[in-house]
């Protein structure tokens, strides 16, 4: 998984496909060697242990305590603007350490002494602080925070709609089974959402100056041509819907093994 993270934000900040995602990783550990794929794994953890457990934390403790007093589960409209307003926050939140990320492992294609050579995480952090400001942390925020806002809907409103669509059929029970499906089809909605702006936020926070703002970046990124939007998709499907049908197995399991009950 941390392979197509990596091979992800190459093609994404590339300016021509010129190589498909095999051949991308290929050339990494030609160059750089196996490692070289897991550059920015401690920025990645700690992305998600912001990012992720902000948005999560925000969006469970709300539906569940809207639903608990309504006669049934929330309408869809509600699930998303819930989600929406918690994965903006999440994405807000988990900025620096995605730049962070997204710097550490697209340092590989910069000439050696233009390469920042982050020790970790919170070095990266620390130097980027030091060096270029505390504003500097939060390049990109507002790309970050919009894609929150459209993963968080596709993951989470769109898995607890499709677990109760599917439940409503009545040929599946509550199981685990049921969790696959739904999370599966929650993880192609949030990648097929998410992808557009992935890809400009990728672009933003690799940038040097050469973007004037989110809307300069989307014309040029248009510029070659629509599909430029979705550079990286099937890495990005190969990387989110693993990772989301992982998340909602194991969050199932646990809230199942801790007595936690959710209204579907």
């Amino acid at each position: 998984m941390r392979l197509r993270i990596c091979t992800q934000v190459h093609l994404q900040t590339q300016q021509e496909v010129k190589l498909r995602m095999t051949g991308m990783a290929l050339q990494v550990v030609r160059s750089d060697g196996i490692l070289a794929l897991y550059n920015g794994l401690s920025a990645s953890l700690c992305r998600q242990m912001t990012y992720s457990l902000t948005r999560f934390a925000i969006y469970e403790t709300v539906r569940d305590h809207v639903a608990k007093d309504s006669q049934g589960p929330l309408p869809f409209y509600k699930k998303v603007l819930l989600g929406s307003i918690s994965g903006c926050i999440g994405g807000f939140v988990g900025t620096p350490a995605d730049m962070v990320n997204v710097r550490m492992q697209n340092d590989m294609k910069l000439p050696p002494n233009q390469r920042r050579n982050y020790a970790h995480a919170l070095d990266g952090l620390y130097r980027v602080a030091r060096e270029e400001g505390l504003k500097k942390l939060f390049s990109g925020a507002s790309m970050a925070s919009s894609r929150g806002m459209l993963v968080t809907v596709g993951q989470l409103s769109c898995y607890d709609q499709a677990k109760q669509l599917v439940l409503s059929t009545g040929y599946l029970t509550d199981g685990v089974f049921t969790h696959f499906v739904a999370s599966f089809i929650a993880g192609g909605c949030a990648t097929i959402l998410c992808q557009p702006l992935d890809v400009l936020k990728t672009r933003l926070m690799n940038s040097k100056g050469e973007y004037q703002g989110v809307l300069h970046c989307a014309v040029e990124t248009a510029k070659l041509g629509p599909l430029a939007f979705y550079k990286g998709l099937l890495p990005a499907g190969i990387r989110l819907m693993p990772h989301t049908v992982l998340t909602f197995v194991f969050l199932e399991q646990l809230r199942k093994h801790f007595g936690i009950k959710v209204l579907s």
